[in-house]
């Protein structure tokens, strides 16, 4: 009995450790979006000094409406780097969603069009998470 108990703590901590932020709960901001798409992103290897600005809208259930699309692109490499960078940055938002909205964020998010940066980190350097924040388009 207690082996089984550790086994079910040890999976509990593992799945609250390893979580994305966007299933710690409801959000309630647009910033918690933000930075619930961003505990999603992570920069492929090898790729430095990019970003790119996606496009993209939310039904009321936190889902996608529609795919995300890119906005700008700014991508040092050749077409493999600029494919696999615009490939993880819109992966970062299709894994992350749906999103847990609150009701009154919910409310409002319906059909709106939002752009969100996604950069590599020595070009926001210790500042990303400002970057990254979503904003109407």
């Amino acid at each position: 009995m207690t082996q089984v108990f550790n086994r079910v703590s040890l999976a509990l901590a593992i799945s609250l450790f390893t979580t994305p932020y966007a299933m710690a709960g409801p959000l309630n901001t647009m910033e918690d979006v933000g930075k619930a798409i961003q505990s999603c992103w992570s920069a492929p290897q090898g790729v430095q000094k990019s970003s790119v600005t996606l496009r993209f809208s939310f039904k009321r259930d936190g889902s996608l409406l529609g795919q995300p699309r890119a906005a700008a692109i700014s991508i040092q490499g050749n077409d493999q780097a600029r494919k696999s960078f615009v490939d993880a940055a819109m992966a970062a938002v299709t894994h992350c969603t749906p999103l847990s909205l609150s009701p009154a964020l919910a409310q409002g998010i319906g059909g709106q069009i939002f752009t969100m940066q996604f950069a590599s980190p020595e070009t926001c350097g210790s500042n990303c998470t400002a970057k990254t924040a979503l904003q109407p388009d």
